[in-house]
């Protein structure tokens, strides 16, 4: 089992404080976690409602060349929104310049008002697992070969190129648990992640992905577990008390609890197979839980 791994899920809009402050505390959070956290992870997302959102890509590439001792990654990139051979090449920039440290990660895409609102074509599931799949055979050829030519039925290259080519190649993920996009896991990913703290349905999850993986001839020792959650956690019981009194968190199915609480929740997860926690941390721009995490918790599991 490889060594177990933790990014930061960072939020991807000022909520409701303005810019400085947002920008503070995402500053003071990318110093609080390198030697404990791993990486840092923005979702990709264009609106939802009147809320202030920013583009992953463009923030991620700024964060990253400021912050050259992390990886950076997407948790995950709408198909919807870009050209796969575009992204593909996007992608391989990015290794480029940050000399290896990216995490590419890839969904089918969900959110139909923003696709509505931004005139982006939004269509049934089925259709939009297919184009993921054409997405995922465009990007990976074209990270490992030269003049690719492809002709789908939603997406097509005709000779060619991306060069430089990223070295090393970035670890593909993708997110889902459906049955066709665990069959696209199987075949195509490096990385398989899921979402939520629920052990049960976890469990229920990773069988099934390892049924896609036999189907297709794969050991699925060779693809990566890694589990996107929200935490909250602080030092002291009183302080978790306050602070989700004051918070929207659900109270099941996330980590929540002081240091040992959430030791003990997480875990059972690492005994079943996942080895990258990917933790939205509640409270922002308060860091109590990110810091607490990285003093408390992490260096009891990451070894």
């Amino acid at each position: 089992m490889a060594k177990v791994e933790f990014g930061w899920s960072m939020p991807a809009g000022n909520g409701n404080i303005d810019r400085d402050a947002y920008l503070r505390a995402i500053a003071k959070g990318l110093e609080i976690i390198p030697g404990s956290f791993d990486s840092a992870w923005l979702s990709d997302h264009l609106q939802f409602g009147t809320d202030d959102v920013l583009e992953c890509w463009t923030e991620l590439t700024y964060l990253a060349a400021k912050h050259p001792q992390l990886k950076f990654g997407h948790i995950v990139l709408c198909q919807l929104f870009r050209n796969p051979a575009l992204l593909a090449k996007m992608a391989a920039t990015f290794q480029y310049m940050s000399r290896g440290r990216l995490i590419l990660g890839m969904g089918a895409g969900w959110n139909e008002e923003e696709c509505l609102a931004y005139n982006i074509y939004f269509p049934p599931a089925d259709v939009r697992l297919e184009e993921l799949e054409e997405a995922l055979v465009i990007i990976n050829a074209l990270w490992r070969q030269d003049d690719v030519t492809f002709i789908g039925n939603h997406h097509q290259v005709q000779h060619a190129y991306c060069r430089p080519r990223p070295d090393p190649i970035p670890p593909l993920m993708v997110a889902g648990f459906q049955p066709k996009t665990l069959q696209l896991t199987a075949r195509y990913a490096d990385w398989w992640n899921i979402m939520g703290a629920d052990l049960d349905l976890a469990k229920k999850h990773i069988a099934n992905c390892e049924r896609a993986c036999a189907e297709v001839g794969r050991n699925p020792a060779t693809l990566r577990r890694t589990l996107h959650a929200t935490c909250l956690c602080a030092p002291k019981e009183s302080i978790v008390h306050e602070l989700t009194a004051n918070s929207t968190i659900a109270t099941e199915h996330e980590f929540i609890g002081t240091p040992k609480q959430v030791i003990d929740q997480i875990r059972p997860f690492i005994d079943i197979g996942i080895d990258y926690f990917i933790l939205h941390c509640e409270g922002f721009p308060n860091l109590i839980t990110l810091e607490t995490l990285a003093n408390d918790v992490i260096p009891y599991l990451s070894h």
